[in-house]
């Protein structure tokens, strides 16, 4: 399974934390320029994953062309390439790490489309939400099981999309807990602050469906499932 973590403050299990007292600069001790570059050079190789494809096909299925793109926590920024290279107008990218800054910009500027993405780090949608400006589309991939209150953040991400919004989470099976509780207990053994989060899957569905998105696309995976909501 891919990580996915998210800091918190030093003490105690993550059940135990106050949501309300993060350090997002500590992204940085995960989500790192290594980290970013293994990335990077998988795109450049393979493409995008499977569930960065389906991703991308549902958008394109709801009508990508001509649209604002937002990504929450896009990372290198591969699904925001190919919504662009099918028919967005343009692209920003919300980003707690410097990490990926790099090789985010050397992908856009390979691909010719440096022009149409805009990138912001530090910017957290569910703290400061009037800093963001709404979008057609809003995604959140590897993002939910990062962030320890997904209710905030999946509502202030629903609050920005005027037409769709997908999202991604770890499958909510013994398996996908097990392999959380593990890699928490090291991040904690190691002394770091990340932690990762399994939310339940229809409390986060009824988040974006309270904020008028009605989930139209639902995929699983032993690894990843995917939701995809309409403006109703």
């Amino acid at each position: 399974m891919d990580p996915c973590c998210g800091p918190v403050s030093p003490g105690g299990d993550s059940g135990k934390r106050d949501p309300g007292k993060r350090d997002p600069g500590t992204y940085d001790a995960i989500f790192n320029a290594r980290f970013s570059g293994a990335i990077a050079r998988r795109y450049r190789r393979k493409g995008l994953g499977a569930a960065e494809q389906r991703i991308v096909d549902f958008l394109v299925s709801t009508g990508i062309e001509g649209a604002s793109v937002l990504e929450i926590g896009g990372g290198v920024g591969e699904i925001q390439l190919e919504l662009l290279r099918r028919g967005a107008a343009r692209a920003v990218n919300l980003e707690l790490s410097t990490g990926y800054e790099d090789d985010a910009r050397r992908l856009a500027e390979a691909a010719g489309l440096g022009g149409r993405v805009d990138r912001h780090v530090g910017l957290d949608i569910a703290e400061a939400p009037d800093d963001v400006e709404p979008a057609d589309v809003v995604v959140l991939h590897r993002v939910v099981c990062c962030y320890p209150d997904y209710a905030r953040l999946l509502g202030s991400a629903a609050d920005h999309a005027r037409r769709a919004l997908v999202f991604s989470y770890p499958s909510a099976n013994p398996l996908s807990h097990l392999f959380i509780r593990g890699m928490n207990a090291m991040l904690s053994a190691s002394g770091r602050s990340f932690r990762g989060y399994v939310h339940p899957p229809e409390a986060m569905v009824d988040v974006v469906r309270s904020r008028g998105l009605v989930p139209e696309y639902r995929r699983g995976s032993p690894v990843w499932h995917l939701v995809g909501a309409a403006r109703g």
